[in-house]
């Protein structure tokens, strides 16, 4: 086990409490972690409390047909945008019973760098229920299982803050 891993699991527990305290139940829409936030949040037992269901959409006909990204939106600013990961978590709401939902797509590698976009850029969105969106594009080093992994604490992380704030 890396040692991300293990703030993974540390970070997913201490969600797992703060959602059920303030009865937040959450939802996942991913694409370069492959389910890998889901995957930490229900390895929290009696997570079927606070998680919902999650969404992995790799390719972006999937974006389009599971949680209704635009093509639009895709062709003008590509997968790994803040537009199309603001998107993809108000799709995972409308598509569950989340009160919170969050989204990442980006360029985990060793391929796929396109001008602008090196490898480990990762776009992340968080959004309420009945808010706005917000997101950030961050950078993470390393090798693929590296940035995934930074990826899903940044994620994890990001929901903490946002439960802990109301």
């Amino acid at each position: 086990m890396s040692d991300y891993w293990e703030k993974i699991e540390s970070v997913a527990k201490r969600l797992g409490e703060a959602a059920l305290r303030k009865q937040v139940v959450m939802a996942t829409a991913e694409s370069c972690t492959a389910g890998g936030i889901a995957y930490a949040m229900t390895e929290v037992a009696g997570s079927s409390a606070w998680f919902d269901r999650g969404f992995v959409t790799y390719t972006n006909a999937s974006k389009e047909a599971l949680l209704g990204v635009k093509s639009a939106t895709l062709m003008a600013h590509g997968a790994v945008s803040l537009p199309v990961v603001e998107e993809m978590t108000a799709g995972a709401l409308e598509q569950s019973d989340a009160t919170l939902a969050v989204a990442v797509s980006g360029i985990a590698g060793p391929g796929g760098a396109v001008p602008g976009k090196p490898v480990g850029t990762v776009c992340m969105a968080w959004q309420w229920r009945g808010e706005a969106a917000q997101s950030r594009c961050e950078y993470f080093s390393g090798d693929r299982k590296a940035v995934r992994e930074q990826t899903i604490l940044y994620a994890l992380n990001g929901l903490l803050e946002r439960i802990l704030m109301r």
